[in-house]
């Protein structure tokens, strides 16, 4: 199975902590993090329009079609921005490696602000480790 992820989906699939908007979302998101989350190097072809994950989402109306559209774009362009990705393939664990080296907690509060998930799910914690652990060694 080719995996296509759209930008903030990249942070969507570091947080994901088993919550979703359905039952048959949540059962297609644990089957594609699971994948993702291997330590095997895992090819993504990172796509700026629907992607694999949106495939299970009831929001999505049609092909780069989202009930919360705006929203989902500017997530995009966010993460697009703060790690000067491009749409092209990608191994997806040397990618969340790069943002976790680079992200901020100002940072992903911007990607993130309105995003529903984001106050309950595990991503300043599994995003953030890197940043974390930085202060840890600082004090």
């Amino acid at each position: 199975m080719g995996i296509k992820l759209r930008p903030h989906h990249l942070l969507c699939t570091q947080g994901y902590s088993g919550k979703g908007y359905s039952e048959e979302f949540v059962e297609h998101m644990n089957e594609v993090v699971a994948m993702l989350r291997r330590e095997e190097p895992t090819l993504i072809d990172l796509t700026f329009s629907t992607d694999t994950l949106c495939g299970a989402c009831p929001n999505m109306k049609a092909v780069d079609n989202c009930e919360t559209n705006e929203k989902v774009k500017r997530y995009d362009r966010k993460v697009v921005e703060y790690f000067q990705l491009e749409e092209k393939e990608y191994v997806y664990q040397e990618l969340v490696k790069q943002i976790r080296e680079q992200i901020t907690p100002e940072m992903l509060e911007d990607i993130c602000d309105g995003c529903s998930w984001y106050p309950i799910s595990a991503c300043r914690k599994k995003i953030l480790c890197n940043y974390l652990q930085g202060l840890d060694k600082a004090e």
